[in-house]
């Protein structure tokens, strides 16, 4: 009887652990949100990539990029845009990102503009431009205190004026950075002057000419002058920011888009958390509680690395679910292999988290190398997603590896469960129907039908080609949405009359059309066809321009991209397995990736940078269920056959065992995962539906092809090791075996 009260203590005691949390998570999460830093499809804004150049015979150099960067966000500051993102990309460009901007063409104006260092006596007549020195730098006073060394260019000049100052009773000069006649003043900013954020950098009492190099000295501290050091320097740099590309996104389009992809993310969650409690019972409640942690662990650690949530970074997050949920699956599966083989609940539990363990670390460090080569090579929203992505697997391995393992595990040892399994973890006997199939022979029948879609695909390619977005084929996409209709031949006529040329017109929706032209317009003509838009059709207006130069780096590194996450997954599966489970994975991945391209080249469906995320994105998970698959056969090849297999009848039989072990979880956790993708697709925003297309097919081809593609190759090319036994990788040894060393034993 006192087994029994300790029992239910025990048991009540992690409920109440597990309800502990979710009222957390749920008290929290409002107020995450709120907090998070949102991007500019998600609120408005402006976005612009200038390219930085040297105006003189010197090379542009990190200093002069620093400072900059140091200008540009000293002008942002002015407009008062909450968490601006400024990002020194590469040797010589800067990416700006003022999400909720009001005016983005007065801030695109002031942005580019050089800054102005002035020196100016206390009544404010200019006495001297940026021309008279060479630079700043840090440097110290006679008493060895941090002080501002200026190197000075025009000597006579310099001389001249601080004689004329020298003379004057208030013998100052002041120092202004972007000074402006009718707003600022000495008399009016001196309180202030010397201060972050103030244009009166500095005023420096003069009480002799000077003909040389000179030092500003006061009661500085050394972050003081190194500021004040930055700001004389961007004043007086010989750069100049030139415009390759830009986007414009209205605050109606960025709310809407937040709204329909928050309601999607909340739908696809629902969905799934409800039939992994309808499948595993209470470890699929559990299971679920681990779910909305993870959700909650991954905006936790965006917020806390100060990210920007973008709608791709939202799309990673939901898609990332399903890699949070074929962690749990493939334990599920273990431990019910493991009850079907006669063991008690405890053992079951204990043997399945061990040989699920390697496979949930294999399938999710493979989608880690494809996110990390994303993030390396990805502009801007690209980045965001690579960011998302990766948090995502770090939160799974915590929260589905460690944290529900742990609280499952203790009510698995509370006895609570005994003899109940079905309660625990859903219905154990499973349906034999998919073990009737031979899926050797299926394979060979498939792999004609494969090869036959495959020619078709390419015929369309040929005929039809991608149709590029603005990113690869440069230009500019004006994306209008107006209660007004809108045809193709009505846009040619404005496009015309506006002296551009037309390129391509398309209808997202009943009120959304996007006009693509050949044109990258500058400036100026953003503001133009900005105004016709509004003034003429009453339209919100969204304009993004890149340049020829942009869209070859873009098309350079989407290929790099991909050929990296391919050379990288070989790698690790040729380390993990063997070099012919890399080629059987790596076939696999390549048709997955050509059905997409055979898919947007049938429908004419647009491919842009998200794109390249997206089929990175289904390498990682096609990889992913090629991996379990590959565990189970290695594992069964080793526990059946002891690593040999001497015919070929037991090669098929290996192969049609491991599938016939793999397909349910392959099902399950391919319905799951498309799940949030289909939520995303009916309800999301319509700026990432391709993207959510290029998931939806990429993942039905990555489920087909694992199961018949891989296993299928390798089958083809572990034909030629029959007989012959496993050979040692190069960092094992036998144990059993001593080795010889001359001299000592030899």
């Amino acid at each position: 009887m006192k087994r029994k009260k300790e029992v239910k203590k025990s048991t009540l005691k992690y409920w109440i652990i597990v309800l502990s949390v979710l009222m957390v998570v749920a008290a929290l999460t409002p107020m995450l949100l709120s907090n998070l830093k949102f991007g500019l499809d998600l609120q408005g804004g402006f976005e612009v990539l200038y390219e930085v150049e040297s105006l003189t015979d010197e090379k542009l150099d990190k200093d002069m990029l620093e400072s900059t960067y140091k200008t540009i966000s000293r002008r942002i500051d002015e407009y008062g845009v909450s968490e601006p993102v400024i990002q020194v990309e590469g040797d010589n460009r800067i990416r700006v990102q003022l999400a909720g901007v009001e005016n983005a063409e007065e801030a695109r104006k002031n942005l580019s503009q050089v800054a102005s260092l002035t020196f100016r006596d206390t009544e404010d007549n200019l006495l001297m431009t940026a021309d008279v020195i060479k630079n700043a730098s840090v440097g110290q006073n006679q008493k060895g205190l941090p002080a501002v060394s200026l190197k000075i260019k025009d000597k006579k000049t310099f001389y001249e004026q601080t004689k004329k100052i020298s003379n004057k009773k208030n013998n100052l000069i002041v120092i202004w950075i972007d000074y402006e006649d009718g707003v600022n003043s000495y008399e009016k900013d001196k309180e202030t002057c010397g201060e972050e954020g103030s244009r009166c950098l500095s005023a420096a009492y003069v009480n002799e000419a000077f003909s040389s190099d000179v030092i500003i000295e006061g009661s500085f501290t050394l972050d003081e002058v190194k500021n004040l050091v930055s700001n004389i320097n961007s004043g007086s740099l010989p750069t100049k920011l030139t415009e390759i590309s830009s986007k414009t996104v209205s605050a109606s389009f960025g709310e809407n888009s937040l709204t329909k992809t928050a309601t999607a993310g909340v739908v696809g969650l629902a969905i799934v958390i409800l039939i992994m409690i309808l499948v595993y019972h209470f470890a699929g409640f559990l299971a679920s509680v681990g779910l909305i942690l993870y959700t909650f662990l991954s905006f936790l650690i965006f917020w806390l690395v100060g990210g920007v949530l973008t709608l791709p970074g939202i799309a990673a997050m939901i898609l990332g679910i399903g890699m949070s949920v074929d962690a749990n699956v493939i334990n599920f599966a273990r431990i019910k292999d493991e009850l079907r083989n006669g063991k008690d609940l405890k053992t079951a539990y204990k043997n399945g988290n061990k040989n699920s363990l390697l496979t949930v670390l294999d399938a999710n460090i493979t989608t880690l190398i494809a996110a990390l080569i994303l993030f390396i090579f990805g502009e801007s929203s690209v980045k965001g997603f690579a960011m998302m992505l990766m948090i995502s697997i770090f939160a799974t391995l915590f929260v589905m590896v460690f944290l529900v393992r742990f609280i499952s595990t203790k009510f698995v040892e509370s006895n609570k469960f005994n003899d109940k399994e079905k309660l625990f973890i859903g219905k154990v006997k499973e349906n034999k129907l998919l073990d009737k199939i031979n899926y050797y022979k299926s394979s060979v029948r498939l792999i004609f039908v494969t090869i036959i879609v495959c020619v078709l695909g390419f015929i369309s390619l040929y005929i039809n080609k991608l149709n590029l977005g603005i990113e690869f084929i440069g230009g500019t996409s004006i994306t209008v949405e107006t209660e007004n209709k809108l045809t193709e031949e009505k846009a040619k006529e404005i496009i015309e009359e506006l002296n551009l040329k037309f390129s391509s017109f398309s209808k997202e929706n009943d009120s959304t059309y996007t006009i693509i032209i050949e044109d990258s317009l500058e400036e100026d003509s953003v503001l133009k066809v900005t105004s016709y838009f509004e003034d003429e059709m009453d339209a919100s207006v969204d304009v993004g321009v890149v340049s020829n130069q942009v869209k070859q780096d873009l098309v350079k590194n989407a290929i790099y991209s991909l050929i990296l996450a391919i050379l990288g997954i070989i790698v690790y599966i040729s380390i993990r397995f063997t070099f012919n489970y890399a080629i059987g994975g790596i076939t696999a991945l390549l048709h997955d990736v050509l059905i997409v391209l055979f898919v947007f080249s049938i429908f004419k469906l647009e491919v842009s940078t998200i794109f390249i995320a997206a089929i990175l994105s289904i390498l990682g998970y096609s990889i992913n269920d090629t991996i379990v698959l590959f565990d189970r056969i290695r594992e069964t090849k080793k526990n059946k056959y002891n690593d040999t297999l001497k015919t070929k009848e037991e090669l098929y039989e290996l192969v049609n065992t491991s599938i016939k072990s793999t397909i349910k979880r392959n099902i399950f956790t391919s319905i799951t995962t498309l799940i949030p993708v289909i939520s995303l697709l009916i309800l999301g925003s319509s700026e990432i539906f391709e993207f959510n297309i290029a998931m939806f097919v990429g993942l039905l081809a990555g489920s087909y092809s694992s199961l018949f593609i891989a296993a299928f190759v390798w089958l083809i090319l572990e034909k030629r090791t029959i007989g012959k036994p496993k050979k040692k990788k190069w960092y094992e040894f036998d144990e059993k075996e001593e080795k010889k060393i001359k001299g000592i034993n030899s």
